[in-house]
């Protein structure tokens, strides 16, 4: 049994059958409410407050992860086995790969979920954005953009690099795509495409 009470990494699949809501997302954090449920989402979590970040240091890089943007397209766990494991806690290990390598691969995660910054803080270096900015529609509607982003949403404007925006407008967690609508079918969604 897993000691793990918070949100699935990418490749976890979800429980519940097709048609049921969603279980919430909470962090899991001893003494933290979980969100309100809010009638007009149709059992979707309320979403309050800041996105919630989970950091893994290593040497030479810092990853970040954003649970809720999340969409189990598991790049990672492709690209990089040894450092994204998700039978371990933490499922992160930054330090079991080289730090170029591990970027390398963070890039490729299309949500944006997963993000970087060089070390140490005092030089760190964030993800150089692509040049020029890219937009694309993926077959199932969502949007999918790189480059330097200045997203709007409910937490305020965030610099991004990458993000799978909602095509259908479904999502609680907007403008995010959170695979509660049309576009929770698959996606051809391939690294050769981007």
């Amino acid at each position: 049994m897993s000691d793990r009470t918070d949100e699935r990494a990418p490749g976890e699949e979800q429980a519940g059958l097709e048609g049921e809501p969603r279980p919430e997302v909470h962090s899991g954090l001893e003494g933290e409410p979980r969100p309100e449920r809010n009638s007009g989402l149709e059992g979707k979590p309320e979403l309050e407050g800041k996105p919630k970040l989970k950091e893994y240091d290593g040497e030479g890089i810092t990853v970040t992860f954003e649970p809720r943007r999340c969409l189990h397209a598991a790049e990672c766990v492709r690209g990089l086995p040894q450092v994204f494991d998700l039978s371990r806690r933490p499922w992160v290990m930054p330090d079991a790969a080289e730090p170029g390598l591990v970027a390398e691969v963070i890039r490729r995660c299309p949500s944006g979920a997963l993000q970087y910054h060089h070390r140490p803080a005092e030089t760190a270096a964030a993800e150089p954005p692509d040049s020029p900015v890219s937009v694309r529609r993926t077959p199932s509607g969502q949007l999918v953009l790189r480059g330097d982003l200045l997203v709007a949403g409910s937490y305020g404007e965030r610099h991004e690099t990458r993000v799978m925006l909602c095509g259908c407008g479904a999502s609680a967690n907007q403008p995010y795509c959170d695979h509660s609508g049309p576009c929770a079918e698959p996606d051809d969604d391939d690294a050769e495409r981007r």
